[in-house]
């Protein structure tokens, strides 16, 4: 327990050190198979757009004692087109969601459901939402994407510099892929609460590639002038000075987060906290992967390839193999180099005594 609190203080040192840098292929491989894990689940299953996005007719019912079987019962019986989702709110609603429906189709449903559940039409909670609706939000929403890369881009190419900007926007877009990945993977609705979801986990993904970015810009500031370590070794440095924060703000973050998932859509069948949590908990799982193992080598790629750091690391690695010698004892005739060849020590030179010339006897 005792080296584990004292981790966080070795790391910051430099006592101890994770090659996160200099093992970016196993991290680049490991995101590569989440990546196309998540293009698989998009291309095969796709997202379930809820019906803010594609159209479609809500009902919910309210009544002691509803199921989910009660309603597919009712449903079947109305006999309309397409698949309807049904699920559980809390315990005594239930909601059923369906396709654009006609006016007599949408009569249909709700008769079945008075039928079924003895209420009456109007205790039943009807949502109606056209194509054009639905298409007008998907519009926006990624317009607001868009937009918000874009300004988050300019703002860190200002703050930082534009290298630094490109390799946040690509641990960003790694990070709402998967996310977007998982959605499709599990089949979740995406609703305007997803939408929300999303947005909030880029700003989390980017404070926290911020924070690292910025403890590397101060170990930068003056690494061509020192020559004493490379760019990746002084990035290297700055994300283990930053770990163990990583860690705890994540940790912290997530805990509530998880709550809200397990507790509040689990066990109470909350929907709207469903689209937002699952969101939000696995975005922050994957923005504080990507603020370690993907931003800063990216960083680091991109930085190595300019001539001044392909100097910088000439200049470290001849300086790293210059020949020590070992300490030469008084009694020893030999030297030893560093390739453990005895040389011969030179002789000393005798030269002209110091002293003065005695006179002569007169």
């Amino acid at each position: 327990m005792s080296k584990l609190s004292g981790l966080g203080g070795r790391l910051h040192r430099g006592e101890t050190s994770i090659d996160f840098i200099g093992n970016r292929r196993r991290w680049y491989a490991f995101s590569g198979l989440l990546i196309l894990a998540s293009a698989i689940a998009l291309t095969t299953q796709g997202l379930h757009l809820g019906i803010e996005f594609k159209g479609g007719s809500s009902y919910t019912v309210s009544k002691s004692g509803a199921t989910v079987g009660m309603a597919q019962e009712a449903v079947d019986a109305a006999k309309i087109p397409g698949e309807p989702i049904i699920q559980k709110i809390g315990s005594n609603k239930v909601r059923v969601q369906t396709g654009a429906l006609s006016a007599e189709e949408s009569n249909r449903v709700q008769d079945a459901l008075a039928a079924k559940f003895g209420v009456s039409i109007n205790d039943i909670d009807s949502q109606i939402v056209g194509p054009s609706w639905g298409k007008e939000i998907t519009r926006k929403a990624l317009y607001g994407l868009i937009g918000f890369l874009i300004v988050v881009m300019i703002y860190l190419a200002m703050a930082f510099e534009p290298k630094m900007a490109i390799s946040a926007i690509v641990a960003v877009l790694h990070d709402v892929f998967i996310t977007v990945g998982i959605y499709a993977l599990v089949g979740f609705d995406v609703t305007p609460a997803t939408v929300i979801g999303f947005l909030t986990i880029l700003g989390y993904s980017l404070y926290d590639t911020v924070v690292v970015f910025d403890m590397i810009r101060q170990n930068t500031r003056t690494i061509t002038s020192t020559s004493k370590m490379t760019f990746s070794q002084a990035a290297n440095l700055g994300v283990n000075q930053t770990l163990v924060r990583s860690i705890n703000t994540s940790i912290i973050a997530l805990l509530p987060v998880g709550s809200i998932l397990f507790v509040g859509a689990g066990l109470l069948g909350a929907g709207t906290l469903k689209d937002l949590s699952l969101a939000l908990f696995i975005g922050l799982a994957t923005g504080t992967y990507s603020s370690v193992f993907i931003a800063p080598p990216i960083l680091a790629t991109l930085r190595e390839r300019e001539p001044a750091m392909q100097a910088l690391a000439k200049r470290v690695a001849a300086r790293g193999a210059a020949p020590i010698a070992a300490p030469i004892s008084a009694t020893a005739s030999t030297r030893v180099v560093a390739n453990n060849s005895p040389v011969a020590a030179p002789k000393a030179k005798s030269g002209p005594r110091n002293q003065p010339k005695r006179k002569g006897k007169r």
